[in-house]
């Protein structure tokens, strides 16, 4: 029935509920019978088919469509193809192009389409194939009232403002004459652009590019434009068409076509006769006939290439085992003007309903007579006359096939011979009173009329030569390709099928003749019926609720009409008279043979023994009858011969399981008797003995167990010094001999190596003098090229010389010219000069006038000079007594510098003293651990003879004696480099010593005093005083004191500030040293540590007397820098001494000058100085160092460490050459005790260490990491189980290295690699349970650490302080946060989606079906019949099986450290989706509501509850999920009578919607006289009661509903620094830091 409204009853739960069950099990369903026809045809392995018929807008497209949806679903539960997807993508395609709106249907098929679906052995879709039937092309250029064209063209329409529709210069609806003749172009409730998105999609979907889908779209747009194509008459018989037509160009540019052409051939058409070639014109009529019949053509070929096209795509390569074919044709029409489509529509309709005819009351009525039943026939109208009529010879088709063979045929001579053959000779034929254009036909369903008009012509189907030869030149690919010449056209039905009408058909005697519409329409039917005839058919009959398409309206009237005349009512009298049920005798004998007697069994005739067996269990023998091979029961009998079968069955078990079980009792009973015999039996025995045994023989019997012991002892010791020995001198021998062949090869790829270098150099020499000739030979081309281009560039030089001599003959022209111009212009300056003359003689009168005033101002101002010179001499004094104060000043500060210098000598003194105190304390423990060393050696000595297992410590061990050669080699040479840099310094130094010796004494030499007194004469003096040159060279001098007076003050400032920092730089280390010595006390207390260390000491033993000797050098070192300070001090005292003496003597200008040079000398010592100072400086930090290295037995002393040489990285980089080379020396020792670490750590692994709770990793082992520890990582086998989470711990300390680190690249791409190789772990495994659980718990446990450790305040509240410290301190991680976040949401939807998949099939049987109380619904409900069984039978799931897998998942989920919170969760879901789906298969099915079945699921709910509390998982909200099946289990088992019941029902029932609690009340099956259905007027009352809720009227629970996750934030308890790696996961290239 069609409902005219979307109902939630096809739902793939709906599918799932259907799937498997028997027919008549659950309510009406189209998926019911196509459940049918798929367990028919895997059962029997035969073909089906599903034949859905009704009239029009009845419904049967969906119902078509449903069906095939349900292969596709069920088929793809087994497999993981999208072939399904394909088939299903078909649908809406073919609906686009092939459906129309008519009056009675939105959505009328206006073709025929059987899909036929073919499945492999395993019953799985390969593959589809469709056929066609009659497309109704007609309705391309012609609708009638209220309908539309093909959807198609109002999609392309509603989609034409989009950029790819562009080029097809479409519009609206309205615009074009094919889509309005209907004049309402718009469905209510229907989008066309957002079908036309849904098109494409299926078009893409079966693989169809975009182009290809542009070039349909291209087609469909010129059919709209060419019926745009204006058309105007010219006179009476002609017409024409401009070439300047916009639509018509637009066709054109479209299909690729010439404008003038067509325009031509669309008003004339050729004649061809044997003569000559004939063109005549056409009428506007006949012209726009022919542009009709071009769309037309145009369509329908689109349309064939669309379905061909399809065929392609679900055609399969392998074998075909079976299919099953679902007929979608048009039903029954009958309009107000019904034409050639409606009559071969109704034609089909009538074979269909033959064909129903055939197989439901023939077969069976004859079957009944063949088998001599008692039967009166049953009248049932038979449709062959009206066939006969149609397709027989001489019938409507046959004349009208003739009539379109004359030349001149006509619509009205074709009905007049219909008149005259037909009218009063047969019944079913009648001529309409008034109208001579029409003719009725009597079918099935109803009376038909049928206008004549266009009936020759739409069965000719004929377009004019030259338009068809006009598209066959078209550039347009696909459209050439529609009009190819193909003289025998591919048929898709096969050639080898000859058709045969129901009566002889007359033969056309000329082959040329096009075949007609109607003769191919025929054949195909014919083709139709033989397939349907050869497979099982399956009926779907729709109806119409009413015409006027309103929803839940029914007309009783009508529904009676389509019941009658598709054959239902008939139908159901048969099986109320008939015998539905039959078995042959010999199966009834294999089937109930359990209810006979041995009497009867001892009967030879099978047959005599079935008909005695029925007369005793059935006593009315009107319920069966016997036939000639088989037995026929009335409905009801067989499944009361099944309930007698069970019941004998469960008697039989009864007895079996007593016997069983007793005997089972007497077994446990006599192993429990002789158990307690053999007890008693030991106990006497023992009790005897006792009394027997005395003291004397107790001793004598302990003597002799010592003796045997020792005697034992004493052989298993000499056999073991035997094997020992033996084993010794054959590993000998084996080691020699490896050894000798190892050395062999060595020494042959020595030999091969030596060979293969000669032969390369003698290559590689060869090589290169072929390539030094091939590049001379380039080099003379190119020199050559050179020369060449240089000569042309002189030739073109020297023409450009020529030029330039032309150009300057002519400039010397013009400059002659010029000269000639100047020399007048000078005598024009001549007379000028002398009037300047004249004008000068006056103006020198006027300036010594002016001289004469000036000379007296002279005078004036040679008094102040006298004045003046007397005041500067006065200052001069003044500044000589500020140069002695400065002087002071400057030794003064000197002084204080050298007492500071001493300050700090002192203490580097204290602190070498301090670190000698802790070597000697170092030696003490030293000592102490050797004495250790020597007791453990002992008990080593003792062990290793009854120990194996240490012969791979001893190969390692030797190892690293290796390696710690090697160490050694490499400590000399960096001490010899460290020898060869010391003198190079000390070279450097003597020079530089020497250099400023010679500095000093050319100063002081070139500044005697004396000398320069002798040299001037008093005669120079007076010279040198005049015009004032000694007044400004003092002037000079006084400037030069003043800038050196600054320059001296600001070097001050700087020496002081430099002081001041290496003061606080001695201070800070001197910190640094009093805190490592408190660690080293604290450490010292901790002597149960020490103990765990001193089999790592051990193998550092070996390393102490090098690092003795280290710290004995530097120690020598430093009293030699000591010793150098020193005597550069005395030195510097001892130079000022003698440079101070000669300072008070000399002159004024000599003394800035040697005073410049005393601040040179006194600079340069100074930072000669300060560089001493910054060695001691290193001396002590590498002090320090060898006592870090010393003490890196303890775990503060490396954070520290690591501390230090962070901030003294700046001034490592301060320091000249010299201190880079001591500084690379330094850092190469580091790497020796850094790799002797290593290596101890490999040997011994169990010394207690604390660690920073990072890994160092490599970039290029970041693949590596990723491949190990999450791509190859497998839940089982690997030790994972010790830490949860482990994986993302070790992942988090890796994005803590790179965080320190501060690399920004590192750690995003670390972090992207992480979260790809998640995502590639999970799409690889997406069906495993256990693998999407470990790496959902991971995830989790990896986005908690980034939470745990991002340093905000919500997340550190949990941490301890020493997790507090771990936290990240570069990068904020909370974008990387989001996206782990959506990964975990992504994994955990996949991981309920398993889950779900693996308990769906356990539920309905184990909840459901299983009787968990043995004994209460043993019935089955009356009422039912039995079609089939299922293909197989699955296994008999329990209660108990649903409850393992409960088990199965939960302890999963622990094992992988799942957070309990997401396990609560997870079985809040599980448990939802066990009470949805078992009250879902309750509501749909009737044999399951009952009291007892009530009964069954209230115990079964009652086990979860147990399970839940079990597993203390009552917080979960699991058991609240199930309220809706504990409800529904409730009122099965409620009296349901009286007013308070139902108002009982309507307030206990609070979680069940109303449309379900009707559902089960309806339902409710009794399954015995005990229960009583429940009334119809109680119905009502829990009815009228349910109104008043507003909730909705959904029925089924939707299965696939996910609860909204929450990932909870728990932080880790566990220190990242005590998290060990398992050697399991390989990942040996990471270190622990």
């Amino acid at each position: 029935m069609n409902p005219y409204k979307q109902l939630p009853i096809y739902g793939d739960a709906i599918i799932h509920a259907y799937s498997g069950q028997n027919m008549g099990d659950m309510d009406p369903h189209i998926f019911a019978v196509a459940e049918e026809a798929y367990k028919q045809m895997a059962r029997n392995n035969k073909n089906q088919s599903i034949i859905v018929s009704g009239e029009s807008g009845a419904g049967k497209t969906v119902s078509a469509r449903y069906t095939m949806r349900y292969f596709a679903t069920v088929s793809k539960l087994s497999s993981n193809t999208h072939v399904e997807d394909k088939v299903l993508a078909s649908n809406p395609i073919t609906e686009a192009v092939g459906n129309a709106k008519t009056t009675r249907n939105d959505n009328s098929s206006r073709f025929g389409k059987y899909t036929e679906i073919s499945f492999d052995v395993r019953n799985q879709i390969i593959g589809a194939n469709m056929r066609t039937y009659l497309l109704e092309k007609s309705r391309v250029v012609f609708q009638s009232e209220n309908e539309r064209n093909y959807h198609i063209f109002y999609q392309l329409c509603a989609s034409a403002q989009q950029p790819e529709f562009k080029l097809l210069k479409l519009g609206s609806a309205d615009e074009f004459n094919y889509t309005r003749m209907g004049g309402n172009p718009i469905i209510e409730g229907v989008n066309d652009r957002a079908d036309m998105v849904e098109t494409q999609k299926t078009f893409s979907l079966l693989g169809f590019k975009e182009d290809f889908q542009m070039d349909i779209f291209k087609i469909l747009a010129a059919i709209l434009h060419l019926g745009n194509v204006q058309i105007t008459a010219v006179g009476h018989e002609r017409s024409s068409v401009s070439e300047e037509d916009t639509h018509l160009k637009v066709f054109c540019e479209l299909l690729g076509l010439e404008t003038g052409k067509l325009s031509q051939w669309l008003c004339n058409r050729k004649i061809i006769t044997s003569s000559e070639t004939v063109v005549k014109p056409m009428t506007r009529s006949q012209a726009a006939n022919a542009r009709d019949a071009l769309a037309k053509k145009l369509y329908a070929h689109l349309f064939n290439f669309i379905v061909e096209k399809i065929n392609q795509v679900l055609q399969f390569s392998g074998k075909r085992h079976t299919f099953i074919g679902v007929l979608d044709i048009y039903g029954f029409e009958t309009f107000d003007v019904n034409s050639f489509e409606q009559f071969c529509i109704n034609y089909a309709n009538e074979k269909l309903q033959q064909q129903f005819n055939l197989h439901v009351f023939k077969l069976e009525q004859e079957e009944y007579m063949k088998e001599d039943i008692p039967w009166t026939l049953i009248d049932f109208y038979d449709n062959q006359p009206v066939i006969d009529l149609i397709e027989a010879k001489m019938g409507i088709l046959d004349l009208l096939d003739e009539e379109c063979l004359l030349p001149h045929g006509t619509d009205e001579n074709w009905l007049q011979k219909l008149y005259n053959n037909f009218v009063n000779k047969n019944i079913l034929f009648e001529k309409p009173r008034m109208s001579n254009t029409s003719f009725i036909i009597q079918h099935f369903a109803d009376k038909v009329e049928y206008k004549c008009e266009g009936f020759l012509e739409k069965n000719r189907d004929t377009v004019y030569d030259m338009l068809v030869e006009i598209l066959r030149a078209s550039k347009f690919h696909l459209c050439v390709s529609f009009f190819q010449e193909n003289p025998v056209p591919s048929s898709p039905f096969g050639s080898t099928i000859t058709v045969k009408s129901a009566k002889h058909v007359i033969k056309a005697n000329n082959k040329h003749l096009r075949t007609t519409v109607g003769n191919k329409f025929r054949s195909s039917l014919y083709l139709l019926m033989e397939t349907l005839n050869a497979t099982t058919p399956h009926y779907v009959r729709c109806i119409k609720p009413n015409d006027k398409k309103l929803p839940f309206e029914f007309d009783s009237k009508r529904i009676v009409q389509q019941l009658r005349a598709c054959g239902v009512l008939e139908t159901i009298r048969i099986s109320a008279q008939s015998y539905p049920s039959r078995w042959t005798y010999i199966e009834f004998y294999s089937r109930y043979g359990i209810l006979m007697t041995k009497q009867e069994l001892s009967f030879s005739d099978k047959k005599e023994v079935c008909k005695v067996v029925l007369h005793r269990l059935i006593q009315d023998y009107n319920q069966y009858q016997f036939g000639k091979t088989k037995i026929f029961f009335r409905a009801g009998q067989v499944a009361y011969l099944e309930k007698l079968r069970l019941d004998k069955l469960r008697q039989g078990c009864v007895v079996i399981q007593k016997h069983i079980r007793g005997w089972l009792q007497r077994k446990k009973f006599l192993r429990e008797k002789q158990a307690a015999l053999i007890i008693q039996q030991y106990f006497r025995g023992q009790h005897t003995v006792r009394k027997a045994i005395t003291a004397t023989a107790l001793k004598e019997a302990w003597a002799a167990i010592i003796i045997q012991k020792y005697s034992r002892g004493y052989l298993v010791r000499s056999l073991y010094q035997l094997i020992r020995v033996a084993t010794i001198t054959i590993q000998a021998y084996t080691r020699g001999f490896l050894a000798r062949r190892r050395y062999r090869k060595m020494l042959e790829e020595h030999k091969a190596v030596i060979l293969q270098k000669h032969a390369r150099a003698w290559l590689a020499r060869r090589r290169f003098q072929n390539i030094r000739r091939f590049v001379l030979n380039i080099q003379l081309t190119y020199r050559v090229q050179r020369l060449q281009k240089k000569l042309e560039d002189q030739n073109k030089e020297s023409h450009g010389l020529v030029e330039k001599l032309t150009s300057l003959a002519a400039l010397r022209a013009s400059d002659v010219e010029k000269i000639q111009k100047l020399e007048l212009e000078l005598e024009r300056a001549a007379t000028h000069r002398q009037n300047y003359e004249e004008k000068g003689k006056r103006y020198k009168d006027t300036v010594e006038e002016k001289l004469a005033k000036l000379q007296k101002h002279n005078s004036e101002l040679e008094i102040q000079k006298e004045q003046l010179q007397f005041n500067l001499q006065e200052k001069n004094e003044e500044l000589k007594e500020k140069m002695d104060d400065l002087t002071k000043q400057l030794f003064d500060d000197v002084q204080k510098e050298e007492r500071q210098r001493l300050l700090v000598e002192k203490s580097f003194e204290l602190k070498t003293q301090d670190y000698e105190k802790q070597i000697q304390s170092l030696k003490g423990e030293i000592q102490a651990l050797k004495d250790e060393k020597m007791q453990l050696q002992l008990q080593l000595e003792e062990e290793r003879v009854t120990s194996g297992g240490l012969k791979g410590e001893v190969a390692r061990l030797t190892k690293q004696t290796k390696t710690i050669s090697e160490f050694e080699k490499e400590i000399e040479l960096l001490q010899t480099q460290k020898i060869d840099v010391e003198k190079h310094v000390q070279s450097q130094k003597r020079e530089m010593r020497e250099k400023m010796s010679e500095i000093t004494k050319q100063l002081l030499e070139s500044y005697d005093i004396e000398d320069v007194r002798s040299r001037l004469s008093v005669e120079d003096l007076e010279h040198l005083n005049e015009d004032g040159e000694l007044w400004f060279a003092y002037e000079g001098l006084k400037k030069a004191t003043r800038v050196l007076e600054s320059h001296f003050q600001s070097q001050k400032d700087c020496y002081e500030k430099e002081i001041e920092a290496l003061n606080f730089k001695v201070v800070h280390l001197s910190q640094e040293i009093n805190h490592l010595q408190k660690v080293f006390r604290e450490e010292n207390d901790i002597n149960e540590s020490i103990r765990h260390e001193v089999t790592r000491l051990t193998s550092e033993n070996m390393m102490i007397p090098d690092f003795k000797q280290q710290i004995s050098e530097l120690e020598k070192q430093k009293q030699d820098l000591e010793i150098h300070l020193n005597e550069q001090t005395e030195k510097m005292r001892g130079k000022l001494e003698e440079l101070s003496n000669p300072l008070n003597n000399t002159h004024e200008g000599t003394r800035r000058k040697t005073q410049e040079v005393l601040n040179e000398i006194h600079t340069k010592e100074q930072e000669k100085l300060i560089s001493k100072i910054q060695e001691m400086q290193e001396v002590s930090e590498h002090l320090k160092k060898q006592f870090e290295t010393e003490s890196e037995v303890k775990s503060s002393f490396l954070q520290e460490a690591s501390r230090l040489t962070m901030e003294n990285r700046d001034l490592e980089e301060e320091l000249d050459m010299k201190d880079r080379v001591i500084k690379k020396l330094q850092d190469q020792v580091k790497t020796l005790t850094k790799t002797i670490e290593k290596a101890n750590d490999v040997h011994l692994s169990s010394g207690p260490k604390e660690y920073l709770g990072m890994l160092e990793y490599k970039r290029e082992d970041e693949a590596k990491l990723i491949q190990n520890l999450i791509l190859d990582l497998k839940p089982r086998g690997v030790v994972v189980n010790m830490i949860p989470g482990l994986p993302a711990h070790i992942l988090f300390m890796c994005i803590r290295y790179a965080d320190s680190l501060n690399d920004a690249t590192m750690l995003t791409s670390l972090m992207n690699s992480t979260i790809n190789g998640i995502k590639h772990v999970v799409k690889e495994h997406l069906e495993d349970f256990e693998m999407l659980s470990f790496w959902l718990s991971n995830t989790c446990h990896f986005l908690n650490c980034l939470k745990q450790y991002s340093g905000e305040e919500e997340f550190m509240k949990h941490n301890s302080p020493h997790q507090n410290k771990n936290c990240l301190s570069n990068f904020d991680l909370s974008e990387y946060r989001q996206i782990l976040s959506d990964v975990a949401i992504r994994i955990y939807h996949q991981f309920i989606i398993v889950m779900e998949n693996n308990i769906q099939p356990i539920i309905v049987p184990g909840m459901l079906e299983y009787e968990s109380l043995q004994g209460i619904s043993g019935l089955k409900p009356t009422g039912f019949r039995k079609r089939s069984s299922s293909i197989d039978d699955t296994d008999a799931y329990t209660m108990t099986s649903v409850l393992q897998q409960l088990s199965y998942f939960y302890s999963t989920m622990c094992q992988n450290g799942l957070d309990p919170e997401l396990v609560r969760q997870a079985v809040k879901q599980l448990f939802f989706l066990i009470g949805a789906v078992t009250l879902n298969s309750l509501l749909l099915r009737k044999d399951m509501c009952s009291c007892r079945k009530g009964m069954q699921i209230r115990c079964n709910i009652s086990f979860l509850e147990e399970w839940l509390k079990d597993k203390n998982l009552q917080n979960s909200l699991a058991k609240e999920t199930l309220e809706p099946l504990s409800q529904a289990a409730w009122l099965l088992q409620v009296k349901k009578a009286t007013d308070s019941d139902a108002k009982e029902i309507y307030e206990r029932c609070t979680s069940l919607s109303a449309v379900q609690i009707i559902k089960i009340l309806n339902s409710y099956t009794p399954i015995d006289d005990f229960e009583k259905r429940v009334t119809a007027s109680f119905v009502r009352k829990v009815q009228a009661l349910l109104n008043s809720r507003e909730e909705s009227s959904q029925l089924l629970l939707d299965t696939k509903y996910l609860f909204q996750v929450t990932f909870p934030f728990t932080p880790s308890p566990h220190a990242l620094e005590m998290i060990q790696i398992p050697s399991s996961f390989k990942l040996g290239f990471l270190n622990r830091l």
